[in-house]
């Protein structure tokens, strides 16, 4: 048997008994407990979190993180992986950061030097750019946390209207554009609103927990539009390749054959306030036809601009 093999045996069989000693390792696998110490070590400089207790009584713990059984890779998998990596490099917290950090040195170890060269060389000349967010999350892991046990919790909210106390059950977190967002149902409010996870400044408690409203998947595919109301916007060809681009409004732009385009369809009156900053950023390449709330807001965002000029 060849040492690869016998090392990924005692690792199955360490992770199996959490608590053991080298002469129960030896008489397990009928081999010297010198032998054992040395692939303990060996274990140790490849990731197994063991712990050694010196003494009479002593032995080894594998430490509370639970270890699964090795997957191989091939190279263009393991290459794969790295690659998918990029996209979240641009987030500025992640749930499992330090957890991403160690697979990915582990898995870059393991590699020949033929599959590190590939992955050097993809870094240099392939990227899944984005600037940089620079907003914080520093509850992101506490509140994934309690989302993943159903729990209930208390937090101090900073919104644009001010500071307030939110009772929250979560549904689920997401990311996107950079930023983490938190559904949950307002205890208070009997609804299920929509936060920003850089927003929460502190959870102050911790409840027990519930049974789950509805998944965060269930949550995506029931949104109804509870405030219809048409969006119609006539669109330059600059203003057709900046809502393609957009992912909220990229399903309803369609194209003519100069290249230029239009909206036209039903959107939550609600998400308006949302979508006014797109269209006053496009100006003279979006002409909005409908609805008037969206005309209104865009004029009133006009007149402030011209105000706080007009003096000069």
């Amino acid at each position: 048997m060849s040492k690869a093999q016998r090392l990924l045996q005692i690792m199955l069989f360490m992770s199996y008994k959490k608590q053991f000693t080298a002469q129960e390792v030896a008489d397990e696998f009928h081999i010297s407990t010198r032998t054992v110490h040395r692939y303990i070590l060996d274990l140790s400089e490849m990731g197994m979190p063991i712990y050694a207790e010196q003494g009479r009584y002593g032995g080894y713990t594998i430490l509370s993180q639970k270890l699964l059984s090795p997957l191989w890779f091939t190279e263009t998998e393991t290459v794969a992986i790295f690659f998918a990596f990029q996209s979240l490099a641009y987030y500025q917290d992640l749930p499992f950061d330090t957890e991403i950090t160690s697979v990915s040195q582990k898995l870059y170890h393991t590699l020949p030097k033929t599959a590190q060269a590939q992955i050097n060389q993809l870094q240099d000349y392939i990227a899944f750019w984005n600037p940089k967010c620079t907003i914080k999350s520093p509850l992101l892991q506490d509140v994934v946390k309690h989302v993943l046990n159903q729990q209930t919790i208390k937090i101090h909210y900073a919104s644009p209207s001010g500071n307030s106390v939110k009772h929250l059950h979560p549904i689920g977190v997401y990311a996107h554009d950079g930023l983490w967002y938190l559904p949950a149902y307002d205890m208070d409010k009997d609804k299920v609103l929509l936060y920003r996870l850089d927003r929460i400044r502190e959870i102050t408690e911790v409840l027990p927990a519930q049974q789950a409203c509805m998944t965060l998947t269930e949550w995506f595919a029931s949104q109804p539009i509870k405030k219809p109301t048409s969006l119609h916007v006539q669109l330059t060809p600059r203003g057709v390749r900046e809502c393609l681009s957009t992912p909220y409004l990229e399903a309803f732009v369609i194209v003519n054959e100069d290249g230029s385009g239009y909206i036209d369809t039903i959107v939550d009156e609600d998400d308006i306030h949302f979508t006014m900053p797109l269209f006053f950023r496009l100006g003279a390449n979006a002409h909005i036809l409908a609805p008037p709330l969206l005309i209104e807001l865009l004029c009133q965002q006009a007149t402030h601009i011209l105000q706080q000029y007009e003096k000069r």
